[in-house]
């Protein structure tokens, strides 16, 4: 038996759903409710602002990335596998949820609660001290020492990552994040250690 999403899955999907068909244009409360077929004071009765929308989706893509992240950690022992599987999950989970990419590129957050490019800011410095802290366990247990600095390393990978997410939109989704990424991954797994 299928178990029907609640009026709150509906609102954020609706909303991660628009995003994605409507790139480039503000969602408003209107057109919103419209799309899930409520009225705006409906949408308010699940969430007390737009912003707490958006920041509806905003955690559930650090619960799915971040729960993924520790599932790799405790799987691969390898830094390099580690830091490869948590590159491609990112870059995976944005070519499946093309809407919800536009807020993590910060397209969809133009003239929305500054709060909200913090969340996304903070969601990104985080992945980045996880792909560090890996960095720095590859010197101690595998010997393995980056070439730069592990802080310029990590920036360095969080960056090539960031800039295929934004490629994705800026395409209107037809470059996918995915595509020629295991050949750099290639290249830069060959040069990221000394």
């Amino acid at each position: 038996m299928n178990k029907r999403p609640s009026r709150r899955e509906e609102i954020l999907q609706a909303l991660a759903t628009m995003l994605e068909s409507q790139p480039g244009t503000r969602i408003t409360t209107a057109k919103l409710a419209a799309q899930v077929g409520v009225s705006e004071a409906a949408l308010y009765r699940h969430f007390p602002s737009k912003a707490k929308m958006f920041e509806g989706l905003i955690e559930f893509v650090e619960d799915a990335i971040f729960s993924r992240v520790t599932l790799i950690l405790g799987e691969e022992t390898q830094a390099l596998a580690q830091i490869a599987k948590i590159l491609q999950l990112l870059l995976t989970f944005t070519e499946r949820n093309p809407g919800i990419t536009r807020i993590f590129n910060g397209d969809a957050l133009a003239g929305e609660n500054e709060r909200l490019r913090g969340r996304v800011a903070q969601f990104y410095d985080r992945l980045e001290t996880q792909l560090k802290q890996i960095l720095r366990e590859a010197e101690l247990r595998e010997g393995l020492r980056t070439r730069i600095t592990v802080n310029s390393t990590a920036n360095l990978l969080i960056a090539a990552a960031e800039g295929r997410i934004g490629q994705f939109v800026r395409s209107d989704f037809k470059r996918q994040p995915t595509e020629g990424w295991d050949e750099q991954w290639q290249l830069l797994s060959e040069i990221m250690f000394r």
